[in-house]
């Protein structure tokens, strides 16, 4: 009966990682298609906008089968209050920062140099970590974002070399990387504004990323774009969009699962390996040739990043406080 048990926790986790992988790898494609695909739209914010919009949908209708099934599905109370959105609003401007960075990261780059482009977040959190939490990083891990910087700039090197570099796609995802690092870093502050919540927190971000967006597509031009698209009324168009928009709102869901099967340091790992797998996936489903130099920079970022959450695990460990025990 024990090893029934210990088999169905293994297979547990095995899908829950499988779902992680298969929504976040999707959610790549997806988004690649809407922004770069035959019928692209040339409007990244109302895009991202769009997607917003559908995880508020989201929300609202899965707190709406959490009152029907309470004993299933537990959601938060979703009642707007206007002193919860002042306060959430400065997380919010680094929210939409970061996932329109990281679209226009995916729009002029390729998803197999997407990771490389995308891969500075951890120099990024040792860095902010630093400068707004005051907290110093050992040598070991430092050394883990010098490899992380020199596969960083291999990689576009062999980018460069191979013609299909894109400096606007490097500097957006460079960007991306620093609103992620950001982003981490501020959710902690402001998340007991919302009784540590993630998924009030999810809310109301969205709900002031829909506002924030509307400026934005009026100031760089995107209203007249929209309108005149020519696939505006095509279904497989709001399909793709939608399909986009709940992955968005799914890949919140299984990254906080995978996280709880297992731990911070796996979902790292998976985090990595899948990014590993997405990779030589693009490279396949797009029939891309890379160099071996190319391939190594992906290893040495890969390498590096592991190395890292190897290393900080290590570290929390040792500075965790040692149980006492009673001799009573």
């Amino acid at each position: 009966m024990a090893d029934k048990t210990l088999l169905q926790r293994y297979v547990h986790i095995l899908t829950v990682v499988a779902c992680y992988w298969f929504v976040s790898i999707t959610l790549v494609f997806v988004n690649k298609a809407l922004l770069s695909g035959s019928e692209k739209l040339e409007a990244p914010l109302f895009v991202t906008c769009y997607q917003c919009v559908v995880t508020v949908v989201a929300c609202y209708a899965i707190r709406a089968a959490a009152r029907m099934y309470p004993d299933r599905l537990s959601f938060p109370s979703l009642h707007l209050d206007i002193n919860i959105i002042k306060q959430v609003l400065p997380l919010s401007i680094i929210f939409v920062g970061m996932i329109t960075f990281n679209n226009l990261c995916l729009k002029n780059v390729g998803i197999s140099f997407y990771y490389i482009g995308r891969s500075l977040t951890t120099v990024f959190n040792v860095l902010m970590t630093y400068f707004i939490l005051g907290q110093k990083t050992s040598l070991s891990a430092i050394a883990c974002c010098a490899a992380i910087v020199g596969g960083f700039y291999l990689g576009v090197d062999q980018e460069d070399a191979s013609g299909s570099f894109s400096l606007a796609g490097t500097i957006y995802g460079v960007l991306a990387s620093l609103f992620v690092s950001l982003f981490s870093i501020y959710t902690k502050k402001i998340l007991p504004v919302v009784d540590g919540n993630i998924w009030a927190l999810t809310f109301y971000n969205n709900v002031n990323a829909c506002v924030l967006f509307l400026p934005l597509m009026v100031v760089f031009g995107e209203i007249p774009i929209v309108t005149s698209f020519p696939y505006l009324a095509s279904i497989n168009f709001w399909f793709m969009m939608t399909i986009g928009g709940i992955f968005g709102f799914g890949i919140g869901y299984v990254t906080g699962l995978q996280i709880k099967v297992t731990s911070p340091l796996t979902h790292n790992i998976s985090g990595t390996a899948k990014a590993a797998a997405q990779t030589v996936l693009a490279t396949q489903w797009f029939m891309e040739t890379k160099s071996s130099l190319w391939w190594l920079s992906n290893m040495v970022v890969l390498g590096g990043s592991l190395a890292y959450a190897r290393v900080r695990q290590l570290e929390m460990k040792n500075t965790a406080p040692e149980k006492t025990v009673s001799k009573v």
